[in-house]
């Protein structure tokens, strides 16, 4: 099998495999006083600093989510509720995850008026126009750290810099989703109040990610109950599934060499997908290697597809969370509908192989030359 969707979700990990079979003797409560909840205490705590520490942030700064989307969510309305005071703008791209747009258009309904900055036609996401939208109202700035569908990096560093410049107070909130493990994710590096990661990214289960939120920031909860999480995410937290997140992340590989190595992959499969005829690349040459989006003209993404998957390949159509639609990403990009119609994403993990690569290759210019003549 040849699994060419990391993107949407990764397989587990051995360690993450071993971490949960570990995790079942610590089922107490870590809120509970007797020693069983002590004992789930200490390995919650064990992970938060884990975890912390792959974001280079204090322990007490991180807080635990059912995953990317809650941690989207939580980080949106906390920000926006607590300066609501101070104003109601926000400033994000038009290409952000399902999870951002859908939650700033509730906002909207709440009375906040939202800019979203379009990208260039290769996917680019230009800091001076994110920077040219803020408003003296603004008070959330939110952007992703890397494109989910075409891996396309967006400038989250310029953004803090010019709020300082401008005496601005507003925040910043990074989805990390598809840079975490993969490119240097660090609150001053990424020039960020607010980052959210998910484990089922980083061949951790699904159900679990975390959200950093600065000790100099003060959000809103999203959900209320016993006041776990220092207020912020109550309920009884899963320290089964944050074990095994814990244990993702210290597999994690030595960030350089693996981007290396995504990198080689992604040059050799790109130059020999260009030369197949009706290829065409939806993704800037400067996008994440981890990850590319591409169209074959002429025949539609859900044909192709399940041509690739016929032959033990196993690609995307856009976003997973998209379910089937139309992709909002390479619309806002000014593609063409066939183009748009057509696209397909290819993401790699630190597993992927050359091998990987050539089935993927021989799979699309087969299923282009074939597909075609049958049209």
């Amino acid at each position: 099998m040849h699994y060419l969707d990391n993107s949407a979700t990764t397989p587990l990990c051995e360690e993450a495999k071993a971490a949960l079979s570990r995790a079942t003797g610590a089922f107490g409560n870590p809120s509970s006083l007797h020693g069983m909840g002590a004992q789930a205490l200490a390995a919650l705590n064990d992970a938060r600093a884990v975890v912390a520490g792959a974001l280079g942030c204090s322990p007490r700064e991180l807080i635990f989510t059912s995953g990317g989307s809650e941690a989207n969510n939580t980080a949106l309305f906390g920000a926006a509720r607590a300066m609501a005071r101070r104003g109601r703008h926000i400033v994000t791209s038009a290409v952000e995850h399902p999870s951002v747009l859908r939650t700033l258009e509730a906002l909207e309904k709440e009375g906040f008026s939202i800019t979203r900055v379009a990208p260039d036609e290769q996917g680019h996401v230009s800091a001076d126009a994110v920077i040219a939208a803020l408003r003296p109202d603004t008070v959330l700035v939110s952007l992703m750290a890397v494109n989910n569908e075409t891996g396309a990096i967006l400038p989250t560093a310029a953004v803090k810099p010019a709020l300082r410049e401008i005496g601005s107070p507003a925040l910043v909130h990074v989805d990390g989703v598809q840079a975490f493990g993969k490119l240097s994710l660090r609150p001053e590096t990424a020039g960020a109040d607010l980052i959210s990661v998910s484990g089922h990214k980083i061949h951790a289960p699904k159900g679990v990610g975390a959200l950093y939120v600065s000790k100099s920031v003060r959000i809103l909860p999203l959900i209320y109950g016993g006041g776990q999480e220092g207020g912020l995410r109550s309920g009884t937290e899963s320290t089964l599934l944050i074990a095994a997140f814990a244990a993702a992340v210290r597999a994690l590989p030595e960030r350089r060499a693996a981007l290396a190595r995504a990198q080689a992959l992604r040059d050799d499969a790109a130059a020999r997908l260009r030369a197949i005829p009706g290829v065409v690349f939806n993704s800037p040459d400067d996008a994440l290697p981890y990850l590319f989006n591409f169209s074959v003209e002429g025949l539609r993404s859900e044909t192709l597809l399940h041509f690739l998957e016929s032959r033990d390949v196993y690609v995307s159509s856009g976003s997973a969370c998209a379910k089937g639609h139309a992709s909002h990403v390479l619309a806002a990009q000014g593609l063409p509908r066939e183009r748009i119609d057509s696209a397909l994403r290819v993401s790699f993990s630190r597993f992927s192989t050359p091998e990987d690569v050539d089935a993927l290759v021989a799979a699309v210019a087969e299923g282009a030359a074939t597909l075609k003549r049958k049209k």
